[in-house]
């Protein structure tokens, strides 16, 4: 921890995160200051980049994902492999932007990558959540303690293990007044819908999130899949903006798939909107004879009208049945696509909802997930569990992460234990506001 006169807590943090399209780790240094465990966290984003994953990890670990099959022996050196990577993401990151990793970070803290996710199992089934990279290389590599594998602790307590960003989306975005939601493009798109403070049960109190469906994934697909592996998505939306929707396609697959049709909680991942089920789609749209250009556009549209028929479905409503939101900001890669976000905007505006970009929050809109790492890293040391949402299956607090200790464990315990550890009870209670520091 940085020093302090006092015990009051200041932490660098690391946030890492390699999404489900996988296009590169997500680095962002965060810095976390608060006074007492019951004070406003205040937080500044010191830096953010993304560093690309090399083809050589991401072919192996696409192709168990796409066609569910491995070995131990694979999977083993996977988690290996894909630690060492996000080490030399991290060293670059440092080289980058001239970071100092012994003193200018305290707490590396990595979601990992994604293998599979299994948050609402059928029959036969037990949820679970695999995620890689092995936080005993990053501590060992880096000689700072690692907090990894977020999801499983929210499974293990009956939870589904995403998306796990609505505490962070509620301390961002709650006001007084104004009912919002934070609309995340990411490999798969989620909502988290945010209700005035002023509002009996608002504010950090009535928060919610779920996953409206695929977002970037079939997307992605389908430009590696035309263009051989060439090009890994849609550069500012130019390929779909080129084609023609294909409404009919768009709405039997919204009509015919039963998760757009499921209530909160809900979430999803490549088991439902993987690489298989994108070539599927793909498949759907050629023998109708759609263009490339086309079937992009089609696939794109999918993303976009599933979005905004679960904030229709299932976002807040008024007295008189209406959508209960005025402000949507975007975030993750799939915000910066046009198709996707004036889509929304026209099927928006009538209602008078403003959509804007997650940046004018003070939040850069790619770094968002990297950032809720780093805040769950800061969680998992001081012993402090996260703002638990409402429209879940329990309500059981639990600590975020595993932690993996550094050449720096004992001096973050001992600093944690002088933060916090005057406080009585199990865990330090979660935090409920927050101040964005510019």
């Amino acid at each position: 921890m940085s020093a302090t006169t006092d015990n009051s807590l200041s932490l660098r943090v690391l946030g890492l995160n390699s999404g489900t399209s996988m296009d590169a780790v997500d680095c962002v240094l965060c810095h976390f200051t608060q006074k007492t465990p019951t004070d406003p966290l205040h937080l500044k984003i010191i830096k953010y980049d993304d560093i690309p994953l090399p083809q050589e990890i991401k072919k192996p670990v696409f192709n168990i994902i796409r066609y569910n099959k491995t070995t131990p022996e694979e999977l083993s050196q996977i988690n290996v492999l894909l630690g060492e990577c996000f080490a030399d993401a991290v060293e670059e990151f440092c080289r980058r932007h001239n970071f100092d990793l012994e003193k200018d970070i305290d707490l590396v803290a990595s979601h990992g990558q994604t293998i599979w996710l299994l948050s609402m199992p059928s029959e036969g089934q037990t949820r679970s959540a695999l995620t890689m990279a092995e936080g005993s290389f990053l501590a060992a590599r880096l000689g700072k303690t690692a907090v990894t594998d977020m999801r499983i602790a929210e499974q293990s307590v009956g939870r589904q293990g995403a998306p796990i960003i609505a505490f962070f989306d509620g301390l961002t975005l709650q006001h007084p007044t104004i009912p919002r939601a934070c609309q995340n493009i990411g490999g798969i798109a989620n909502v988290c819908f945010i209700p005035p403070t002023s509002r009996e049960n608002g504010g950090m109190d009535g928060i919610y999130d779920f996953d409206t469906g695929p977002g970037n994934m079939y997307i992605d697909f389908a430009m590696r899949h035309y263009t051989n592996g060439e090009m890994e998505y849609d550069r500012d939306g130019k390929w779909g903006a080129e084609g023609k929707v294909d409404q009919e396609i768009v709405d039997n697959y919204i009509r015919d798939l039963p998760y757009f049709h499921l209530p909160p909680p809900k979430t999803t991942g490549r088991e439902l909107f993987g690489d298989q089920q994108a070539y599927d789609l793909i498949q759907v749209c050629e023998a109708k004879g759609l263009s490339q250009k086309d079937t992009v556009a089609t696939i794109t549209r999918i993303t976009a009208q599933a979005a905004v028929e679960a904030y229709r479905k299932y976002g807040p409503k008024t007295a008189d049945g209406k959508l209960d939101v005025k402000e949507i900001y975007m975030c993750g890669g799939g915000a910066y696509n046009p198709n996707i976000w004036k889509y929304m905007q026209e099927q928006f505006a009538p209602d008078g909802v403003r959509i804007t970009m997650l940046d004018e929050a003070g939040v850069h809109g790619g770094a968002k997930e990297a950032i809720t790492f780093a805040f769950q890293g800061m969680d998992a040391v001081l012993g402090r569990p996260l703002m638990i949402p409402q429209q879940v299956e329990t309500r059981t607090p639990v600590m975020p992460g595993k932690i993996s200790p550094g050449k720096n464990y004992r001096e973050l315990i001992a600093k944690a234990v002088a933060f916090g550890g005057h406080i009585e009870g199990t865990y330090l209670p979660p935090v409920r506001e927050m101040v964005l520091e510019q």
